[in-house]
């Protein structure tokens, strides 16, 4: 269990408290507007109303004591490097802000941020590639270039052992589980593929895309 600081509750910050609080962390929230925060505090451990960018505001948070920071604050960009800005300042452990461009992610990332995540790119990536085909159940990029999709096994596979598709040999992809309602993640090479069944699949996204005419 972690203690994370999330600051804003416009709908980004509130969706990512959610998690938080499902995942079973601690969460403090952090927003000047207090209609937002009540939206939230079913998902947090507690909140606090304050403008992030004053000082003497963030150091009564106790920064430091957050294995996490959250800038979540999505209609104000200027707010937003004034709170990552501070946040390394009083000490904050690991910071994660939320940038709408790529000059923003820089300035955060000059400015304090450890990490910046861009939830419309992300969402408008993941919809493209998961709608794009009617094969595509589930869709997780792992790190650039590589992907973990959930597919339907081929009709042409049915009834073949994962050992005679060589599939890992010859395009360098991992079958990493079965599926036919609960996901069976102890396969082998003897693991016989069904269709109508799905699978998940590691490998290059390219590669995965090509194979599978995706």
């Amino acid at each position: 269990m972690k203690n994370v600081l999330v600051i804003g509750a416009g709908r980004f910050g509130r969706y990512t408290c959610e998690k938080l609080h499902e995942l079973g962390h601690q969460v403090m929230l952090v927003d000047k507007n207090e209609d937002r925060i009540n939206k939230a505090l079913e998902y947090v451990t507690s909140a606090e109303i304050g403008d992030s960018t004053d000082r003497t505001f963030m150091e009564s948070l106790g920064v430091k004591d957050y294995d996490l920071c959250i800038v979540a604050i999505g209609d104000d960009f200027l707010s937003s490097l004034e709170t990552t800005f501070l946040l390394e300042e009083l000490g904050a452990r690991k910071t994660v802000s939320r940038a709408t461009s790529g000059s923003q992610e820089k300035f955060l990332l000059h400015n304090g941020a450890d990490a910046v995540v861009f939830p419309e790119r992300q969402l408008g990536s993941w919809t493209a590639i998961r709608f794009s085909s009617e094969s595509i159940h589930n869709y997780i990029e792992v790190t650039d270039g590589y992907s973990i999709f959930e597919l339907e096994i081929p009709k042409e596979w049915d009834g073949k052992r994962i050992g005679e598709l060589d599939i890992r040999n010859k395009y360098n992809i991992n079958i990493l589980g079965v599926k036919n309602g609960k996901m069976d993640m102890n396969i082998g090479v003897d693991t016989v593929m069904r269709y109508g069944e799905t699978m998940l699949v590691l490998g290059k996204t390219q590669s995965i895309q090509k194979l599978f005419y995706l």
